[in-house]
């Protein structure tokens, strides 16, 4: 089993959307690097099972608010094909789409948020992806070490 993190702001979509939900689409994701995690064949591709981090990007505060687990990859991201869409694509088609996204399932949303500025002072954290300068990723992988670590702040405990 392989660790991600995978960003939304709150005002899109929620942890809150996704626990009413409980599974959705991982849409809009618009760089090549995130899509390919979630394209099957890729070699650095998530794998069905494995788990994520739900962080709110653009939040007041920042902060990882839950879990979830990869369902379904490879699946052509339908808002490319939406016209009135932010994200739409002119390029793709049905029978060749350009943007692809995995299917998610909501796992639990944790006891207390986990703030970007408590992540910045756990050691534990100190190469987390997340906390790298310049990371704009949506989508990266995590140690399962980092995984656990942010598990356990979010707990309460």
């Amino acid at each position: 089993m392989a660790y991600w993190l995978m960003k939304s702001e709150p005002e899109v979509y929620s942890i809150d959307d996704f626990r009413r939900d409980q599974r959705t689409l991982w849409t809009g994701v618009r760089n090549y690097q995130a899509r390919n995690f979630m394209m099957a064949d890729h070699p650095t591709a998530m794998k069905l099972g494995d788990s994520f981090i739900f962080y709110h990007s653009n939040a007041e505060p920042s902060a990882a608010v839950g879990l979830g687990k990869i369902h379904r990859l490879s699946v052509p991201d339908p808002e490319q094909f939406q016209k009135k869409s932010e994200y739409f694509e002119p390029r793709a088609t049905k029978a060749k789409p350009i943007w692809y996204c995995a299917e998610v399932e909501f796992e639990l949303r944790f006891a207390r948020p986990v703030t970007l500025e408590e992540m910045r002072g756990e050691k534990a954290l100190a190469k987390l992806e997340l906390l790298k300068r310049g990371t704009r990723l949506s989508i990266f992988p995590m140690s399962e070490a980092e995984f656990q670590h942010i598990l356990r702040m979010g707990s309460g405990d």
